[in-house]
């Protein structure tokens, strides 16, 4: 491939991207990533990246953690040409870790359907915001759920949402990660806020963010740094006795290599856990099969042991569950 397909390739990604996920849930993003897909300055600082490097969400965040969230994209080009070795050197050393503890509304129905005690895995941790399910509040269309809690977290639904009546009973959090996070560290926070993409819904992601990280910096998990097809057979192994074991992950595998992800998929298949998968369109192919993806652009599939449960949205804040999956035994 030679350095014009790479670009043209860089220049489709951030396409979509604006038009598929950044659309309504950043329109600054989304007008960035178009104005970047047409500048040709800035594709070939981004082609001078490795592969994996170069995503939408990683380069923006750079931005804004070395300049603060531009106003334009005049301030994003003025970033990439002017403080180039910077922020090449940011992208290469830090990860799109976003941590949405959001992301644990749409957890928690699933959740408690299973057989407590709990021991929770989470597979590409981040700093480990959604290993906490219990320590948060949440609002379903109304409905209250879980203790009085400075992360309370509000969903609206359609179909048969099994709500539960109170969280469950969490004796063990642990996070796997490449790279993890400290939630209690200064610098993290600053990396972790500088994730989160401006737009309507940027305040309240903020706020969640800060609180959460509180929460998990006092109490916090156990991580086990390393990758997750050698870390997860220790992990479910010492998971304490009487437990049910729950391995779970939310916008992981589109960065883990296909050949990685079948495997990963093997092996969570092999151990003696439940699993719940959070993920989008092409990330578990035998799950994507069960649904119409047509149907919600920009969503995420809920699955429970391979089975798909509901849509979801990709920060939180909306879960629709399919007809016939109450129990969680059913399919859309």
């Amino acid at each position: 491939m030679g350095p014009t397909d790479d670009r043209e390739r860089i220049a489709t990604g951030y396409r979509r991207f604006a038009e598929v996920e950044a659309a309504q849930a950043s329109p600054l993003y989304a007008v960035l990533a178009t104005a970047v897909a047409e500048d040709d300055d800035v594709l070939d600082f981004l082609a001078a990246l490795p592969t994996g490097k170069r995503q939408p969400n990683l380069l923006f965040a750079a931005v804004q953690y070395l300049h603060g969230t531009p106003t334009g994209y005049a301030d994003a080009r003025r970033a990439v040409l002017e403080d180039g070795e910077r922020l090449r050197a940011t992208m290469l050393a830090r990860s799109t870790q976003t941590n949405e503890a959001a992301r644990c509304a749409a957890l928690l129905p699933v959740l408690a359907l299973l057989d407590g005690p709990l021991a929770l895995i989470e597979v590409g941790a981040s700093a480990g915001l959604c290993l906490y399910p219990d320590r948060y509040g949440y609002d379903y269309d109304g409905v209250q759920v879980g203790p009085r809690s400075a992360v309370h977290l509000s969903t609206t639904t359609s179909g048969p949402v099994p709500v539960p009546s109170r969280v469950p009973e969490v004796v063990a959090r642990t996070g796997i990660d490449l790279n993890p996070l400290d939630p209690g560290d200064e610098d993290t926070r600053a990396w972790l806020r500088a994730l989160v993409w401006p737009g309507p819904a940027a305040a309240d992601r903020l706020a969640r963010l800060d609180a959460a990280a509180e929460i998990a910096a006092r109490e916090p998990a156990r991580m086990l740094r390393g990758h997750l097809l050698d870390r997860l057979p220790e992990a479910v192994e010492q998971a304490p006795a009487g437990t049910t074991v729950v391995v779970f992950h939310t916008a992981v595998l589109p960065y883990v290599p296909g050949e990685e992800r079948a495997r990963f998929t093997a092996l969570v298949r092999g151990l003696p856990v439940r699993w719940i998968a959070q993920e989008g369109p092409g990330a578990l192919p035998e799950v994507d099969a069960q649904v119409d993806l047509d149907d919600a652009p920009g969503r995420f599939v809920l699955s429970l042991d391979g089975r798909a449960l509901a849509w979801t949205a990709p920060h939180g804040g909306r879960l629709d569950w399919f007809a016939g999956s109450r129990n969680g035994s059913g399919s859309s």
